[in-house]
């Protein structure tokens, strides 16, 4: 907590470095949270700076009370609903598919038991065609590590909701890849 009260102080006292460090170190949660709800790759690209500058810009008003990743993924997660929400959009983008394929590896989605690669691109097929809110949750869960109490604090959903989301996207996932496929064909 003291690192990250030391790094707010450089950035509100001018030190463009120590942001360019914070942006870095954060920057995989916000691509996580933005290539999963924005379709469109510039749009993506664009809405990330912003979020970036929107952090930079009320950096002042952080409470050291949560944790800063929680307060950015918040940050990203409300930018990226009110986008959506001005283009009445439908989103189905798959962080894994285009630019963001660096992003992540298969070894990290969330069953770490699937070892093949066809299987962990039917998995990102299935993860693709969930809710948006389920397929957040799945994210932040899985591919960063987030609490309960962290997605429940950057999505405004009690703990509790988080845990049953989160129960429901798994159960919705294995049925879609069931339904669609044997076990021999999972486990290839």
């Amino acid at each position: 907590m003291k690192e990250t009260e030391a790094v707010i102080e450089k950035i509100l006292a001018g030190d463009s470095k120590a942001f360019e460090l914070l942006v870095e170190d954060h920057q995989q949660l916000v691509n996580h949270i933005a290539y999963r709800m924005i379709p469109d790759a510039d749009d993506r690209e664009d809405i990330c700076q912003d979020i970036f500058m929107r952090v930079f810009q009320n950096l002042s008003t952080f409470r050291h009370g949560s944790k800063l990743s929680t307060w950015i993924a918040r940050i990203a997660y409300n930018r990226c609903i009110d986008y959506v929400g001005k283009r009445k959009i439908v989103v189905t983008a798959d962080p894994l598919d285009g630019p963001a394929q660096n992003i992540s590896d298969p070894a990290s989605l969330p069953d770490r038991n699937l070892e093949s690669a066809g299987t962990a691109d039917l998995l990102r097929e299935e993860i693709k065609a969930l809710p948006g809110h389920f397929r957040t949750i799945i994210t932040l869960y899985h591919l960063d590590d987030m609490s309960y109490a962290d997605i429940g604090e950057v999505m405004t959903l009690p703990e509790g909701t988080v845990k049953s989301y989160l129960f429901r996207a798994r159960r919705l996932l294995r049925e879609r890849l069931l339904a669609k496929y044997t076990q021999e064909e999972l486990l290839q």
